[in-house]
């Protein structure tokens, strides 16, 4: 009874992503002007030429790949996806509701099995361990964390026969090979497709008929149509558009944004503006309106949504003044900082830093310890209460 509920669920959701995409399709990501009414998908946009900021790239947009255009090239394929963490859950739900075949192989019994199935793979049918998942793949998507790829390299590399193909969704293990021991056969296709977000932003951005934007890139291309399946298995796992990077590229910009501005940096320039309300006789919650509240939930969306040069031409005389003057003195001191973060993801030291660390038996206490200290920080208590304040959760 729980599986049939689950395949009518399953095919509810499929036909509502779809019906959500194909209204979608026709409205570019990089397009000025959206509107509600997305005009006739005209197959031949799809790819084209973009100047950003001087710099001509080239775009590839999910309107070069449909749906029907999705399964026809894939028709002889199985997408084995190994490993349902984030993006293997994203990625894998959204492979299942676009119609291609697909297996999951992760440990039987373990916490992903489990996962797995109250998501609807079934075992024996669409998800098994992750031997079997590979040898019955024809594209091997390996999602599994970059600790477990190095541990698990031995038994899969032997798996990975003439005429399959190999994904990644980060450069991780192939780029560090020297640490990893991860180096990718060369007579097969090495493909990359990185989206540029979350497992759950993949999924509830492919639910709603949008698309996350993602890289791609060729480790080799053993049949000449590498690049062209990149591109199409991009689409498939929800993404709006891709552009062409290497997988040095992905994996370095990977490493150091999400050190520096996308989590790290932002956390320690966030600590340090309130540490310094604080001491100067500011109660909690105005330290943390002033430092996180207005900023997650006025300014920064205005940025991503209009840009900062915007968020200079709509602030007051007085706000746009002082931006003005402590920007450069705010990048004059980061800058080194994030040069030396830089030569850290290049050289490999981070990488060194993070296999040693999570491949340490007692990882996951140590860490849920670091963990615990940011829970226990006045400034994310403070948070809890100060979001149960905002008028859509009264």
């Amino acid at each position: 009874m729980f599986r049939a509920a689950g395949r009518q669920m399953i095919a509810g959701t499929r036909a509502a992503a779809w019906r959500a995409l194909s209204g979608a399709r026709a409205r570019a990501a990089m397009r000025p002007v959206r509107s509600a009414r997305a005009a006739p998908l005209v197959q031949s946009r799809g790819v084209k030429q973009i100047s950003f900021g001087g710099t001509p790239e080239t775009v590839y947009e999910r309107a070069d790949w449909p749906r029907e255009k999705l399964l026809e090239y894939f028709k002889n394929d199985t997408l084995a996806l190994i490993g349902y963490g984030s993006q293997g859950h994203g990625q894998g739900l959204n492979l299942r509701d676009t119609g291609l075949k697909v297996v999951v192989g992760v440990r039987k019994g373990g916490a992903s099995w489990k996962a797995a199935v109250e998501d609807g793979w079934v075992p024996g049918e669409n998800l098994f361990d992750v031997v079997e998942a590979v040898e019955r793949g024809t594209i091997v998507m390996n999602l599994l964390s970059d600790a477990a790829q190095s541990e698990t390299w031995p038994t899969l590399r032997p798996l990975l026969t003439p005429g399959k193909t190999l994904y990644f969704s980060h450069g991780f293990s192939p780029v560090f090979k020297d640490l990893t021991h991860v180096e990718p056969p060369k007579d097969i296709d090495v493909i990359l497709v990185a989206p540029k977000g979350s497992g759950r932003t993949v999924r509830s951005l492919f639910l709603e008929g949008r698309g996350i934007n993602s890289s791609y890139a060729v480790w080799n291309d053993a049949t000449g149509r590498a690049h062209e399946k990149a591109q199409a298995l991009a689409v498939a796992v929800g993404s709006g558009y891709v552009y062409e990077t290497t997988f040095e590229k992905e994996v370095n910009s990977d490493l150091y944004g999400e050190r520096g501005c996308l989590m790290g940096g932002i956390h320690g320039m966030f600590l340090a503006q309130y540490e310094v309300l604080r001491e100067n006789g500011h109660s909690p919650s105005e330290a943390f309106n002033e430092t996180v509240e207005e900023a997650t939930q006025s300014l920064y969306p205005l940025i991503g949504k209009h840009g900062m040069d915007y968020m200079y031409d709509a602030c007051s005389t007085t706000a746009r003044r002082g931006a003005l003057d402590w920007y450069p003195i705010f990048k004059d001191a980061l800058k080194p900082v994030f040069r030396d973060l830089y030569e850290s993801t290049r050289n490999g030291s981070e990488t060194k830093r993070s296999l040693e660390f999570n491949s340490q038996p007692d990882y996951r206490d140590k860490l849920e310890a670091e963990l615990q200290t940011i829970r226990d920080m006045e400034i994310w208590k403070v948070g809890k209460e100060v979001r149960k304040l905002r008028p859509e959760n009264n």
